[in-house]
């Protein structure tokens, strides 16, 4: 069964906007994994303006689930506290890092690896990630060329931008079809499949009927945003029959 690990940064964003400590980022996870969700992602950028450092350290002192952390490789301290995307890993172990070539004040991860260009730079970080113990999943264009060196470098999975599925409107087919040809590279050259971004409760069932085998979906801002109508467990909980409807089918 595919994973559902449900990405808090949007909780973050909120609390951080008004500066104290509500919502609850620790009391969010709670009630996602009482629901029934299998993991909990954060992305702590080096704005801070999402999930922070402390948040990471807080969710790994009691997360009973696996915890997957966001980030560039590449990221370096910066004044605000934030210590470097390495750093901060180091002292979190968590259990998946999704590693993402994502500028320091982008605002959203919209596009994967080069993997000819980045693979020199990449294989010495997984190295040191997976020596901390960390899976390694890296994020990956559908049809990426050479995606395949990916598991030259060492990583265990990747990750499928779904982006462009998701917003695909009426050339979803074709779209569908490149996220099924690209999991099918990955599998065939031995690395396991994550997919996230912009999947929702609309298209997410189609997304997991058609693209075999993925292992977990990472999925935020749209859970967040349905949560606000209809609260956070009753929408993990619908995500939920929506992965367990396309596994029966």
């Amino acid at each position: 069964m595919t994973v559902l690990s449900i990405n808090l940064n949007k909780v973050a964003l909120l609390r951080n906007s008004r500066g104290g400590a509500l919502p609850d980022l620790q009391e969010a996870a709670r009630v996602a994994l009482a629901a029934g969700a299998g993991g909990i992602t954060l992305h702590p950028r080096p704005d801070q303006r999402h999930a922070r450092p402390r948040d990471v350290a807080e969710l790994k002192a009691w997360l009973p689930v696996e915890l997957n952390v966001e980030g560039n490789p590449w990221a370096g301290p910066t004044p605000g506290g934030y210590p470097g995307f390495l750093a901060l890993v180091e002292a979190a172990r968590p259990a998946q890092c999704t590693l993402v070539p994502d500028a320091d004040s982008q605002l959203t991860s919209d596009h994967g690896f080069d993997f000819e260009r980045d693979a020199a730079r990449l294989r010495p970080v997984v190295a040191q990630l997976k020596a901390w113990g960390c899976r390694v999943s890296l994020f990956c264009d559908v049809d990426a060329p050479q995606l395949e060196r990916a598991a030259e470098l060492g990583a265990d999975r990747i990750e499928i931008y779904t982006g462009p599925y998701a917003h695909a409107a009426g050339d979803a087919a074709a779209a569908l079809a490149a996220c099924v040809r690209t999991a099918e590279r990955a599998q065939r050259a031995g690395l396991g499949v994550n997919a996230g971004h912009d999947l929702d409760q609309l298209n997410l069932g189609p997304f997991l009927r058609g693209v075999p085998k993925v292992l977990e979906v990472s999925i935020g801002h749209a859970l967040i945003s349905e949560a606000l109508y209809d609260g956070l467990a009753t929408t993990v909980q619908r995500y939920l029959a929506v992965i367990a409807s396309a596994h029966q089918d």
